[in-house]
């Protein structure tokens, strides 16, 4: 391993490096599209992020003779373990080149500081928690990620693989457009489990966003609450996020469903802002800004969404409302001018949701994968 050093992240500077070094690794990659940097540097920034007061993380860069190469993130979620009772820690934001020695390093690092921790085992990636970025990519290459998934080359799925990381879950993603447009006997069959089971389906009241946002959290949190790695959001760290969202969702794909008056599920589908992203390069200024208002304002060029979060409290699970959110979600899409679809990501082993996107005609076009190792 002559000439690979590993350094701790420390300083504005080395955090730069941190968030650069994907666009440098990647730059010639087709698919890879770059974060915006200064959305990466809020995420990571430990006194702005929520995410840190109730868990820790350290960053780590690989210099191979002075020239940075390789970084990754160690995690310990003091939420994730009190929920689940395990000693689990966590490793994200890995890249580096095809080079077993300096992947071995990286992740090395990353299980030094969890073992540090007390942790029994490492598991990943996370980009922190499910609450936020998950996965390997493992199959669907063929196409550019979609609005907060994620892309790695091939490669990575050997190198875990070498390094003595097994699978713990997939998760999956589904392409859905209007070649497969919902039948009559779905609309059918949509109506009447609405009438059946007394559901309404509304959108997000934007004039009162506060009251809807405590609405919206709890339905999440009881809605995943057993889930395969859940791990609550807390009010802070819902209102973070929503804070963030609020500037860029279409409310009219922002769904609230009710049985009886009741809440029952919720979703949300975000408009497919990669193709932007991919325009901007990363950067917010000096141009970047201008852009993003030209492409969502004037030269409209999104044309797909991303259903990034279905849930249906456990109560009202098995009357079909899955579909119900499903087929509001895609007729109220194509009016707003969007033509395809992605619904992910949803747990191999979560058989309601993957039925309910089957039927919907929605077809599995990508794998993800979340390994760990025993320490």
């Amino acid at each position: 391993m002559t000439g690979i050093e590993i350094r701790g992240v420390n300083g504005r500077r080395d955090l730069t490096n941190f968030i650069e070094l994907p666009n440098r690794l990647y730059r010639t990659e087709k698919f890879y599209i770059p974060y915006l940097s200064a959305d990466r540097r809020k995420f990571l920034d430990k006194k702005k992020n929520p995410f840190f007061r109730h868990s820790q993380a350290a960053y780590y860069m690989a210099y191979k003779n002075g020239t940075p190469v390789g970084r990754i993130a160690a995690i310990t979620n003091d939420l994730h373990n009190q929920y689940h009772g395990e000693k689990a820690g966590f490793f994200g934001f890995f890249d580096c080149p095809n080079d077993l020695d300096l992947a071995r390093s990286l992740l090395s690092a990353a299980e030094d500081f969890v073992r540090r921790q007390g942790m029994s085992l490492i598991r990943g990636p996370m980009n922190f928690s499910t609450n936020d970025e998950i996965g390997l990519l493992i199959e669907g290459y063929e196409s550019y990620p979609v609005f907060m998934m994620t892309w790695n080359p091939a490669y990575y799925i050997e190198l875990y693989e070498k390094l003595g990381f097994k699978k713990v879950e997939d998760v999956l993603a589904y392409y859905l457009d209007e070649k497969t447009l919902p039948s009559e006997r779905i609309l059918r069959v949509v109506n009447k489990i609405k009438a059946r089971s007394r559901i309404t389906v509304r959108t997000v009241n934007m004039n009162d966003f506060h009251r809807e946002l405590e609405l919206i959290r709890t339905i999440y949190n009881n809605a995943w609450s057993k889930n395969w790695g859940f791990v609550p959001m807390t009010p802070e760290e819902f209102n973070h996020i929503a804070g963030d969202f609020k500037k860029i969702i279409d409310p009219e794909l922002v769904l609230l469903a009710f049985v009886d008056n009741e809440p029952a599920g919720f979703s949300l589908a975000m408009p497919d802002y990669n193709v932007i992203f991919k325009k901007m390069n990363g950067k917010l200024f000096p141009l970047g800004l201008l852009k993003f208002l030209y492409y969502t304002r004037i030269h409209k060029i999104m044309t797909g969404a991303r259903i990034m979060t279905l849930g249906i409290v456990p109560k009202y699970r098995n009357l079909g409302l899955d579909m119900v959110l499903y087929y509001e979600t895609f007729t109220r899409g194509t009016r707003r001018g969007f033509h395809w679809g992605e619904l992910s990501w949803i747990l191999e082993r979560n058989t309601l949701m993957n039925k309910g996107a089957a039927v919907m005609g929605a077809r599995i076009y990508k794998r993800y994968r979340i390994f760990d190792k025993p320490l």
